[in-house]
C-alpha cells in the first residue's frame, strides 16, 4: 500500500480541502471565484494540495460554469481533467454541483422548475462520473436563501419571508431530486450536506428572536431528514410564509438524510442580539420589523467569550446522530491568527472523537484564498485573504498554513511559540465596544489591558530599532496582532557589535529578529559614511552570523535607492542594483552580505515611508503645512512608490511568519512623484493644493544624489494595496496632521 492509499484509508481525524468556489449572481453580473484565483487554469494545484496530506477535496463541477446555457452544449474540459487527476493522486472527490449560485441564466432560486432542472444536470454529471462517490449538491442552501432571499443580498434579491423559504425549500428539494437520480446510476453516492454552525446569543428581551434563529440554523437538514412536521418549532412560520401544507408533507415522504452532516464553522456565525442601540456603532443597527436591535459578533461583548466549536458540535450530535465533518474551517485575518484558529477548531474536534462523536475530517478551506467575501459577494473590490496557499505571485505560494495542516494530517504537532498565544477572540482585546455583557445581557465596563505583559514567558518576536518609525510600528502591530515582542534600544542591543548581539539573544532567546534599526539620513550619509556603513551594512551582516548561528528567523530591511534609476519600468526583486549615493551603497552591500551569510533570511525592500503614527513624515508634513497655510515645495522630476507603514509591517509580518526568504519588495502598487503624492494628499484631505510648489531636485539642493525613477514592482507576488487605498485609509486615521503645531515648511528629503 502507497503512502496515498494509506492516507485514503486513514481510520482516524483526516484533512479535507476546498477551494473557494462560489459562483453567485447579483442583478446581471455573475461573480465566480475559481476564475479569479486562476485554479481552473492551474492543473498544478491539485499536486500541491496532495503535498498536504489531504483525503478528500471539495471539487466544483458547478452547475453555472459547466452547462450555463443547454446541457447538450455542455463544456467538460475542466471537470475532465481535474477529476482525473483526484483520481490519479488518490484524493476523494466531493463535488459540488451549486455554490451559493442561483443556477444558470434560465432558471433562479424562486423557479418552481429549479430543483428538477438541477436534478437533470446531476444525472448527466454521475454519468460521466461513475465512480464519484461523494456529493454536495448545494452548499449551504440556508445561507443562500437569507443572502437571496431575505437580506437582498443576492440574486434575486427577495426581502421577504416568503421570498426566502421559497429559496430554501426549492433548494432543498433539488438536494433530494439530485441524490435520487445520481443514486439510480451510483447506488453507493454519498450526500455530505454542508451548512453554516452558527447560533445566535441575546439579551433576555430578544430571547423569542434567538429562539427562532436557533431554531432556523437547523431547517435544511431538518427538511432532509424528514423532520419538519407539524410538531416543528418552525412549521407555523414555513405555512405562514407561504407553503402549503402538501410541499412539507413532501420532504418526511422523500427524506434524504445526509451520509455526512458537513458544517462550516466561522466566528461570524456566532452572533448576539441588543435592544440597546446605544452601545454600538450605526451600522450594526438592525432588526425584525418588530423591534430593533443591534447584530453584532457575540464574541466582542459576551464576557464568557467563545463557547468553540466543541458545544456546536455536540449540538449536531445530539440532534441528528450522524457522521459530522466541520467542511470549512477558515478564518479571515492576519497569519497567526489563521494558525490559531485551525489549531483550536482541530483540537476540538479531536476532543469530541474522544466524547464519542463520529466526527470524520477537518476541512482546510479556502485552499487557495478567497476574493471580496468582506462585501459578501456583492461586488468587485479586489478585496484578497489568503488561504493555504497565496495566489498573488506567479504561481501559489504556501503560507505557514500548510506547514501547520501537513504536520496535522501526518499525525504530527506543529510548535510555534505564535500558537502559545490565544487567539483575539479569546483576548481581553476582543471587547471593542468598551462592555461586556453577563448571560442576562447587564453590562460591565472593560478597560483596555496590555496585551504583551501577559505573555513576558512566550518566546518573543525581537524587535531593533526602538527610536524609529518602524520599530515603534512593528511593536504597535505586534501588540494588536497578539505576538509576543521585545522593542530594544541600542542600549539592550547594538546591532554593529557582536557581544552585545550575543548577549541579547541569550538573554531573550527569540523565535525570530526584525532589524528596523539602521542609519536614515540620506544627505548626511554623504559625509558620515563610516558612520552609516556601521549602521546599515556592518550590523545587518552580524545579526545574519548570529541568526544563522542559532536557527533564528531574520527579517532586515533595504531601500528602492540601491537602484540607479534609469529602468524604463518597475524594479522587481532580480533587477541588477546600481547605488546612486553612500546611503544606497550601504544597503546593497548589506543585502549582498547577509543572504551570503543567512540563505534563509527575508530581506524586505522598500519605498518612502508614510503613516499615522509618526508626525514627522512626509505626508503629515504637506498636511500640517497646507492647514496652517503655508506653502510646500516639493519635487516633481522623480517618481516613487510611497510605502504605507501599517501595510508594510503586517505584509512583512506574513512573509515572516510564512518563513519565507531572499528579497522581496513590499510598496504600494502604483507610482507617484512627489509632487504628485502631495497633491492627491491635498485634495483628499479637503486641502487647497495651490501651495504645493512643484520644483526640481537640483532646486531642492540635495547633498546626495537621487535617482529619478525607484518605482519598486514584484515578481514574486504583489501582497500590498494599491497607494490611493493606503491613503484613503491614511486619511481616516491621520489625526495628529491636526494636532500638533504647524511645521516649518521644508522639503523633505525624497
Amino acid at each position: 500500500m502507497n503512502d496515498q492509499e494509506h492516507r485514503y484509508r486513514h481510520p482516524g481525524l483526516q484533512i479535507w480541502g476546498g477551494v473557494e468556489c462560489t459562483v453567485n449572481r447579483v442583478g446581471d453580473d455573475y461573480f465566480e471565484q475559481i476564475g479569479r484565483s486562476g485554479h481552473s487554469r492551474r492543473l498544478s494545484d491539485l499536486n500541491l494540495f496532495a503535498q498536504l496530506g489531504i483525503t478528500s477535496l471539495r471539487q466544483p463541477v458547478l452547475w453555472e460554469c459547466t452547462a450555463p446555457a443547454a446541457l447538450a452544449d455542455a463544456d467538460w474540459q475542466w471537470p475532465d481533467v481535474a477529476l482525473s487527476r483526484l483520481r490519479e493522486l488518490v484524493i476523494n472527490p466531493i463535488v459540488g454541483l451549486v455554490h451559493h449560485g442561483s443556477g444558470p441564466r434560465h432558471t433562479s432560486l424562486e423557479d418552481p422548475e429549479f430543483a428538477n432542472k438541477l436534478a437533470v444536470y446531476a444525472a448527466a454529471v454521475a454519468e460521466r462520473y461513475p465512480w464519484v462517490r461523494d456529493y454536495t449538491p448545494v452548499n449551504e442552501p440556508l445561507t443562500t436563501a437569507r443572502f437571496s432571499g431575505l437580506y437582498g443580498h443576492w440574486y434575486p434579491h427577495g426581502r421577504s419571508d416568503q421570498s426566502f423559504v421559497r429559496a430554501l425549500l426549492n433548494q432543498c428539494r433539488a438536494v433530494v431530486l439530485s441524490m435520487r437520480a445520481i443514486r439510480r446510476i451510483n447506488p453507493s453516492a454519498r450526500l455530505v450536506q454542508t451548512e453554516d454552525l452558527a447560533k445566535i446569543f441575546s439579551t433576555p428581551r430578544l430571547g423569542y428572536q434567538a429562539e427562532f434563529e436557533n431554531h432556523r440554523r437547523w431547517i435544511s437538514f431538518d427538511l432532509l431528514c424528514g423532520r419538519v412536521d407539524r410538531s416543528h418549532a418552525l412549521w407555523q412560520y414555513l405555512r405562514s410564509s407561504g407553503v402549503h401544507e402538501d410541499e412539507l408533507a413532501w420532504f418526511l415522504d422523500n427524506s434524504c438524510p445526509p451520509d455526512i452532516v458537513g458544517l462550516n464553522h466561522y466566528l461570524s456565525g456566532v452572533r448576539y442580539l441588543d435592544e440597546h442601540l446605544e452601545r454600538y456603532p450605526a451600522y450594526t443597527h438592525g432588526g425584525n420589523g418588530h423591534e430593533a436591535y443591534a447584530d453584532v459578533l457575540a464574541v466582542r461583548v459576551l464576557r464568557s467569550g467563545l463557547s468553540g466549536p466543541g458545544l456546536l458540535l455536540q449540538e449536531a450530535w445530539e440532534r441528528y446522530h450522524l457522521p459530522l465533518a466541520i467542511t470549512e474551517c477558515h478564518n479571515g485575518c492576519t497569519r497567526e491568527e489563521q494558525l490559531r484558529w485551525f489549531s483550536e477548531v482541530w483540537k476540538s474536534a479531536e476532543s469530541a472523537r474522544d466524547a464519542g462523536i463520529n466526527l470524520v475530517a477537518v476541512g482546510a478551506w479556502a485552499l487557495l484564498g478567497s476574493f471580496d467575501w468582506d462585501r459578501l459577494l456583492t461586488c468587485e473590490r479586489g478585496h484578497y485573504e489568503p488561504g493555504v496557499f497565496d495566489i498573488r505571485g506567479p504561481q501559489p505560494r504556501r503560507t505557514a498554513l500548510s506547514e501547520l495542516i501537513r504536520a496535522l494530517a501526518a499525525g504530527e504537532n506543529l510548535e510555534h511559540p505564535l500558537l502559545e498565544v490565544p487567539g483575539w477572540w479569546h483576548r481581553p482585546q476582543r471587547l471593542v465596544y468598551g462592555i461586556s455583557l453577563d448571560n442576562e445581557g447587564e453590562p460591565r465596563p472593560e478597560a483596555w489591558r496590555s496585551f504583551s505583559a501577559e505573555y513576558r514567558r512566550v518566546q518573543p518576536l525581537l524587535i531593533t530599532g526602538a527610536h524609529g518609525t518602524l520599530g515603534r510600528a512593528f511593536a504597535r502591530i505586534c501588540e494588536v496582532r497578539g505576538i509576543p515582542h521585545r522593542l530594544l534600544s541600542r542600549a539592550e542591543m547594538d546591532i554593529a557589535n557582536p557581544d552585545s548581539i550575543r548577549t541579547a539573544l541569550f538573554r531573550f532567546r527569540p523565535w525570530a529578529l526584525v532589524n528596523t534599526a539602521g542609519y536614515v539620513r540620506v544627505d548626511e550619509a554623504e559625509i558620515q559614511g563610516e558612520l552609516c556603513r556601521r549602521e546599515n551594512t556592518c550590523g545587518p551582516a552580524l545579526l545574519a552570523d548570529a541568526c544563522a548561528d542559532r536557527h533564528i528567523q531574520l527579517l532586515t530591511f533595504s531601500s528602492d535607492l540601491v537602484f540607479d534609476g534609469n529602468s524604463p519600468e518597475p524594479y522587481v526583486e532580480s533587477d541588477k542594483v546600481g547605488p546612486f549615493n553612500q546611503y544606497g551603497r550601504t544597503k546593497a552591500e548589506a543585502e549582498r552580505l547577509v543572504l551570503a551569510r543567512m540563505p534563509q533570511a527575508l530581506v524586505v525592500r522598500t519605498s518612502a515611508f508614510f503613516g499615522p503614527w509618526d508626525e514627522y513624515n512626509f505626508a503629515v508634513q504637506v498636511l500640517r503645512s497646507l492647514a496652517a497655510g503655508q506653502k510646500f515645495h516639493v519635487g516633481d522630476d522623480t517618481r516613487i512608490s510611497p510605502t504605507y507603514v501599517p501595510d508594510l509591517v503586517n505584509a512583512s509580518l506574513d512573509l515572516l511568519i510564512d518563513r519565507e526568504h531572499g528579497i522581496w519588495h513590499l510598496a504600494n502598487v502604483g507610482d507617484v512623484s512627489w509632487f504628485e503624492f502631495a497633491e492627491r494628499l491635498a485634495l483628499g484631505a479637503g486641502l487647497p493644493t495651490e501651495r504645493i510648489i512643484p520644483c526640481t531636485s537640483s532646486e531642492l539642493r540635495f547633498r546626495a544624489p537621487r535617482p529619478a525613477y525607484t518605482v519598486l514592482s514584484s515578481e514574486r507576488g504583489l501582497l500590498m494595496p494599491s497607494i490611493d487605498d493606503a491613503m484613503l485609509r491614511f486619511l481616516a486615521d491621520c489625526e495628529v496632521a491636526w494636532q500638533s503645531e504647524p511645521a516649518q515648511a521644508e522639503p523633505l528629503a525624497a
